[in-house]
């Protein structure tokens, strides 16, 4: 279980800090259950609730600092998530989002990336599905690094080049 206090990504949602956890008098929700009560990091006003025991979204720890310089570093090895059919492509970012695992979010940035240039180059823009996957990946990608190696969101993509260069 986590503690109040803690940073933790939360499913498709991101980095979240955990605000509380307690019973929720809701409609619809369970008043026997624990909830976390999760304020998403970077949005003052937002606020999730998670059932403590929930089996259908994930949450972790967020990681550490070495962890997350060694990702940075392992960026060049890690595979594109190349997957030809547009329906099917969705669903796969879908998951891999929803998994919580930052090398499937590097998979899918790095994807989106090569298929925007290929399409430019085409004279074609990129697609909004392709967009909105790549917002939320780069998200949470960037706002977990962030978080742990203390550098502002914004700067996320010069460090993470910097480092690499």
């Amino acid at each position: 279980m986590f503690e109040i206090g803690e940073y933790v990504v939360c499913g498709a949602k991101g980095v979240c800090q955990i605000r509380d956890i307690t019973h929720i008098d809701m409609s619809g929700a369970d008043k026997e259950k624990l909830y976390y009560v999760l304020a998403p990091v970077g949005d003052k006003n937002g606020t999730i609730y998670v059932p403590t025991d929930s089996e259908k979204i994930i949450m972790r720890r967020t990681i550490s600092k070495e962890e997350a310089e060694r990702l940075i570093d392992e960026l060049p090895q890690i595979e594109l998530l190349w997957v030809p059919d547009d329906k099917q492509r969705e669903e796969t970012y879908k998951e891999a989002l929803r998994t919580c695992d930052y090398h499937a979010w590097v998979s899918i940035v790095k994807t989106l990336y090569q298929r925007k240039k290929e399409r430019l180059a085409q004279g074609k823009k990129a697609t909004a599905v392709d967009e909105r996957y790549m917002k939320a990946a780069e998200n949470g990608l960037y706002g977990e690094l962030s978080l742990t190696l203390g550098v502002p969101r914004e700067k996320m993509e010069d460090y993470i080049r910097e480092r690499l260069s």
